[in-house]
């Protein structure tokens, strides 16, 4: 069994900076892929940022040079640090971690989603 807990939404201005954090806990024999996704009222999730077991990073046109995405192995943790926010962030954010378990099988878990609201 795997939980992940996110936290760090909230609300902000325009122009200002959130972190987001995601740990995984429980039955973890390594982690792959971590990646955060979002979800705007009406429309669909979309991915934000993805970075591979690897190290190599993507990220959705929207975010490329004010989102960071990182990893801390130890810690089984991804984070999300959104500088230059603006009012198109505004959406509930969802963590996804990719585990392989003592069994040495794969699956992904989703956090429980954390708000993020940009006033302008």
């Amino acid at each position: 069994q795997v939980h992940l807990v996110e936290s760090g939404g909230g609300l902000v201005q325009a122009g200002g900076s959130l972190r987001l954090s995601c740990a995984a806990s429980g039955s973890i024999f390594s982690i792959g892929t971590m990646a955060w996704y979002r979800q705007a009222p009406g429309k669909q999730r979309e991915l934000v940022a993805r970075k591979l077991s690897g190290g190599s990073t993507s990220y959705a046109d929207s975010v490329k040079g004010r989102f960071t995405i990182s990893r801390d192995n130890a810690k089984n943790t991804v984070i999300l640090q959104m500088n230059s926010l603006k009012s198109e962030d505004t959406a509930v954010y969802y963590c996804q971690i990719w585990v392989v378990a003592l069994s040495r099988s794969a699956t992904d878990y989703w956090g429980q989603g954390t708000q993020v609201t940009v006033s302008s």
